[in-house]
């Protein structure tokens, strides 16, 4: 059986699946466009970028946004596919970064971490309305979903599409530390809930607003499983992260291939939300009380408690991402433990394809042989 294609308004992807943005510069031109190339959504996270300009400690928010505009250009210039920015709205310039994104003509701009109630007040009618970009919210729950709608309806407009992030997802989390491994929060539990509150929304708008299942996805016959449950498609990051398109440096990669079920671990974030994240040393550490002095020029992020943090995150991650391990960690979601090897997006894709197929043909058998016992039993 064909993978369905994923349409959020005017796009259409080949592929139900959106690589999953990932910050600080793990998915950046490279990745984002090896994905696009394959017929998916490849997606930029937006955070961070500028750290690694000269002019970031006095001019953070120019250079986030210059880099930004940077990252979705080189991506132009490597792939013809829908290319996406992740764009948190706990960042206190995230305006200036979504202006920077549609500016530049990005495909899709995903907006999580925070509910982006005020998106249709930055930007002007024509923009939402008959630009070329769409818009996704990324929520953890219905009632965060209707708030957005209901916001948005007050402009005259509506999300185009939503992902609904499961307590599986890398990064941050959007749930309480005691409802991570609740059954009741569970992602095959929330997307059916997401689906039903859209539904009104789809009718008065006459306009399809697909709802994309993330966290924890894997694998091909997870992406069945959450298409038969009403997914219009899936986001998908971790499986992304071992591959050599992948913009982190090697050591990041292997902390995947190399890490066990037990090193996947829940920590408390500075930025005041549960994140899971792959044990090593620096984590340690910081569970065992030691602080990693830094000094915060900008408070990039809003719910940050810069003054009491016992480590700056921004750099941490950026740290991880060059490689330095001993001085940063590597998010990831429950199942990046799952990464064998190094390899490349176009056998990530390709395996995703084979994993749904046979999860498609098992499932037929299944129901021919349920059919047929039915038929039996009433004859």
């Amino acid at each position: 059986m064909q993978m369905p294609e994923l349409q959020i308004g005017h796009l259409r992807a080949k592929l139900p699946v959106i690589q999953g943005g990932m910050g600080v510069g793990i998915s950046l031109s490279g990745l984002a466009s090896a994905v696009a190339n394959e017929g998916g959504i490849g997606v930029i996270a937006a955070v961070g970028l500028g750290m690694l300009e000269p002019d970031f400690d006095t001019n953070f928010k120019a250079a986030n946004a210059r880099a930004l505009r940077n990252e979705i250009r080189k991506a132009r210039t490597m792939t013809k596919g829908i290319i996406g920015v992740n764009i948190m709205i706990a960042l206190s310039d995230h305006e200036d970064l979504l202006l920077a994104s549609v500016d530049e003509g990005a495909d899709l701009v995903l907006l999580g971490a925070g509910l982006p109630l005020k998106v249709p007040g930055i930007l002007t009618p024509e923009r939402m309305g008959s630009g070329k970009t769409r818009f996704a919210g990324i929520v953890s729950s219905d009632r965060a979903a209707v708030l957005i709608l209901k916001s948005w309806e007050k402009h005259g407009c509506t999300p185009d599409a939503f992902v609904v992030e499961g307590p599986l997802a890398g990064g941050h989390l959007g749930f309480k530390k005691e409802h991570i491994f609740d059954p009741d929060f569970r992602l095959e539990k929330i997307v059916p809930e997401v689906i039903a509150a859209v539904e009104p929304f789809e009718q008065q708008f006459g306009k399809a607003i697909p709802v994309i299942a993330a966290g924890g996805i894997y694998t091909g016959e997870d992406i069945l499983t959450f298409l038969n449950l009403g997914a219009a498609g899936v986001q998908m990051a971790s499986r992304f992260v071992a591959t050599n398109e992948c913009d982190a440096d090697l050591a990041f990669k292997m902390a995947y291939v190399n890490a066990k079920q037990s090193d996947m671990i829940i920590i408390d974030s500075p930025v005041g939300l549960p994140g899971r994240a792959i044990r090593n040393k620096f984590l340690d550490d910081v569970t065992a009380g030691i602080r990693k002095p830094f000094k915060c020029p900008w408070k990039c992020l809003r719910t940050c408690d810069f003054v009491n943090a016992p480590y700056c995150i921004g750099i941490a991650l950026t740290n991880a991402r060059q490689g330095d391990l001993d001085n940063g960690f590597v998010f990831g979601g429950a199942n990046a433990y799952r990464a064998e090897k190094i390899t490349s997006v176009h056998e990530v894709i390709q395996s995703l394809i084979e994993e749904y197929d046979a999860a498609s043909s098992r499932n037929e058998k299944e129901s021919v042989k349920v059919g047929t016992e039915i038929i039996e039993a009433e004859v």
